[in-house]
């Protein structure tokens, strides 16, 4: 019996010095009923005869030219070139382990439609990573091994966008590559979110994430804090939020500010709450804030919490467990 073919979608732009390893761990995975569609996204460099090479070795690697700019636009293009059964993406700096594909397509095969096969990552960077970066893995691993990646959507992008695997027609119900919303690999995840499809857990690492100075999402305005912030408050009131309950922002920190513009512009209204004695009190905003605990004078709170600090984070949730209050119905974590 044939086995389903996989599409693997990688969009490049200036990656010569690592595509040659990206091509190299494709070939080597374990399952081989798979197409490689490489689309280049204007690149200046040497990439796309490096491509260009590998397709004269093997037809299952395919080579075409992005139809517009940018990488939501690549990826447009090589979906429209592909035929799999099942889509994945991966990105051409980085590295498959060989049983990537087994893994998710036998995930996938188990657990039917509606579902998401993800899988663990590790970071690597020549010069050494950041503590960001260390703490990042850790924290998307914990999620990956139980599959409760959305419990935390609103942190951070709980699917790493180079190591999803999902059926066709499951991509194409929450609409593809069609929306030109960037980051566009956070955006593809609150849809997952939204059509409720369920994450498989997954105890093995799947992908080697590069990191590097001039990465694009280091580089480009599109994944700047600011867009990650807009997309988060777009779901937010669109999934989560209940208008018929008082709303909160904790913390007045730059990204409390933040959103608190964000919502004035939308004309949402909230309390401002903070555990600072210097903020307390204080108007910002012409909004005033409030000790943390004026929460318990309102009704059904909702609450957003904005406070980075991880110590403050496990402290605040303390306390929303002693009000009997649930993550991701009474309170949100947006950092």
């Amino acid at each position: 019996m044939l086995k389903p073919l996989v599409s693997i979608l990688v969009p490049f732009k200036n990656t010569e010095v690592f595509i040659s390893e990206c091509l190299d761990t494709i070939l080597k995975q374990s399952y081989s009923n798979w197409e490689a569609i490489f689309v280049d996204d204007n690149s200046n460099d040497n990439s796309y005869n490096i491509v260009k090479n590998y397709t004269k070795k093997n037809t299952r690697i395919q080579l075409y030219k992005s139809e517009g700019n940018g990488i939501i636009e690549a990826l447009r293009t090589a979906y429209k070139h592909s035929s799999g059964n099942y889509i994945t993406r991966m990105d051409s700096d980085d590295i498959m382990t060989p049983n990537r594909l087994e893994v998710m397509v036998s995930n996938l095969e188990k657990h039917g439609k509606k579902h998401l096969a993800v899988g663990q990552v590790k970071y690597f960077r020549a010069d050494g990573l950041s503590d960001g970066f260390s703490r990042y893995e850790q924290w998307l691993n914990k999620l990956t091994v139980t599959g409760n990646n959305y419990s935390e959507i609103y942190k951070e992008c709980v699917i790493p966008s180079p190591c999803w695997m999902l059926h066709r027609n499951d991509l194409d119900a929450c609409g593809g590559f069609n929306l030109n919303i960037y980051p566009e690999d956070y955006d593809l995840a609150f849809r997952f979110y939204k059509a409720g499809y369920t994450c498989i857990p997954c105890n093995d690492v799947l992908l080697h994430w590069r990191d590097y100075s001039t990465r694009t999402s280091r580089t480009h305005e599109h994944y700047a804090e600011n867009s990650f912030l807009d997309l988060k408050v777009h779901y937010f009131l669109e999934l989560n939020y209940d208008a018929s309950r008082p709303l909160t922002i904790w913390g007045a920190g730059h990204k409390g500010k933040t959103l608190a513009k964000i919502l004035l512009k939308e004309n949402i209204p909230f309390y401002w709450i903070c555990d600072n004695p210097k903020k307390i009190g204080k108007h910002i905003y012409d909004q005033e804030l409030y000790n943390f605990d004026y929460l318990s004078k309102l009704k059904q709170p909702q609450s957003i919490v904005t406070v980075a600090n991880t110590k403050a984070q496990e402290e605040i949730t303390r306390y929303f467990k002693k009000q009997n209050m649930q993550s991701m119905i009474d309170y949100f974590f947006f950092c």
